[in-house]
């Protein structure tokens, strides 16, 4: 149980950065002498110390620590990037002992920060807390394993399910739900709409209410009917435009081709090349049909306001064989959290 209550304060730890270590993952650290932390960290932002690092220089007292336990959330590294290899400073400084919550399945480090440590005779102990821990970096594991980003479907519909009023533009949710949306903007690495919407809406998506950085845009458009005086070419963050025309890289604005045929396959593909490991699809209910149709999706969050009636417009996803994991009230709003719960899911081919 001790163990346990550790990982779980590295998991706390690692949380702080979400959105702030791409391409790396989250990871927390803690040390503990004789039952009392003496030293924790995390992992704060890709090209800085990792978590066991900073843990360690938080320790005032360095002379404890042959005599102490080190508490990782994941694996400990063991290549050479803009940090050297934390399993080799582990093995330098002796630790008495290494917990950690989930292995690196990323094939860099894999059981070799494991077997580093235990050569030289430290026992480790891993798998503790390993499904949170794992879930903490669900972003980074299915990036590397699935050939993709992790996928968030999220839309915003009325108590008659309509995503507009009359095929125009209409508030449906509070501001306190504004916040929250804008957090996960923040939180992730990317957000994509298609040509409607843009066309529609004009939307920045970018990050307003909350502190944080702007995501990446993805906009799909085929034909390049979006205007370049659109919001979403504006220089706030990073614009990938996928199109059928042309291959193009400018300033903030870089456009991609691929086909038409096989598109959600190309389109993966495409985010993969980028290195973008989490995306949020704010598309219109055609966009997010195919996503929804292809069972090509992670997590859903769907917005309902259901004393809003809107009696026409765009009708929202066909999304009624799905059940919330969970629901919460925002105020006069409402929240259904989902999960995909087939493991089907499109691994891409790169």
């Amino acid at each position: 149980m001790k163990d346990e209550f550790y990982i779980r304060r590295c998991i706390e730890l690692a949380g702080k950065a979400i959105g702030k270590t791409y391409p790396n993952p989250l990871v927390g650290s803690v040390i503990v002498y004789q039952d009392k932390i003496i030293g924790e960290g995390y992992h704060h932002k890709a090209g800085e110390n990792h978590a066991e690092i900073n843990a360690i220089n938080s320790v005032k007292d360095k002379s404890l620590i042959s005599e102490s336990t080190i508490y990782v959330s994941l694996e400990p590294c063991a290549h050479y990037g803009k940090t050297p290899p934390c399993a080799l400073k582990i093995k330098e400084l002796g630790f008495r002992k290494v917990v950690i919550g989930a292995m690196d399945s990323h094939d860099k480090v894999n059981g070799k920060g494991k077997k580093i440590i235990q050569e030289v005779g430290i026992e480790v102990v891993s798998g503790v807390l390993e499904q949170d821990c794992l879930d903490l970096n669900k972003r980074f594991f299915t990036f590397h394993q699935k050939k993709r980003p992790y996928i968030f479907l999220k839309w915003a519909q009325s108590g008659d399910g309509f995503l507009d009023r009359d095929f125009k533009p209409y508030s449906i949710s509070n501001t306190l739900v504004n916040q929250f949306v804008h957090q996960l903007r923040a939180d992730e690495h990317a957000i994509l709409v298609g040509t409607q919407t843009a066309l529609n809406d004009n939307p920045g998506l970018t990050v307003r209410n909350v502190e944080g950085e702007n995501p990446i845009r993805v906009l799909i458009d085929f034909e390049l009917k979006v205007p370049e005086t659109f919001n979403i070419y504006n220089p706030e963050a990073k614009t990938i435009v996928i199109n059928t025309i042309k291959e193009e890289e400018n300033e903030n604005i870089k456009f991609i081709r691929i086909s038409k045929e096989n598109f959600l396959a190309e389109l993966m593909n495409a985010l993969y090349r980028e290195q973008i490991q989490s995306v949020i699809i704010e598309g219109g209910r055609f966009t997010l049909q195919q996503f929804i149709d292809a069972g090509l999706w992670d997590e859903a969050i769907v917005i309902k306001n259901e004393n809003l009636k809107l009696i026409s417009g765009t009708k929202a996803p066909d999304f009624t064989d799905q059940k919330p994991l969970k629901t919460e009230e925002f105020r006069d709003n409402m929240i259904e959290f989902y999960k995909n719960q087939r493991d089907n899911i499109l691994t891409i081919n790169t």
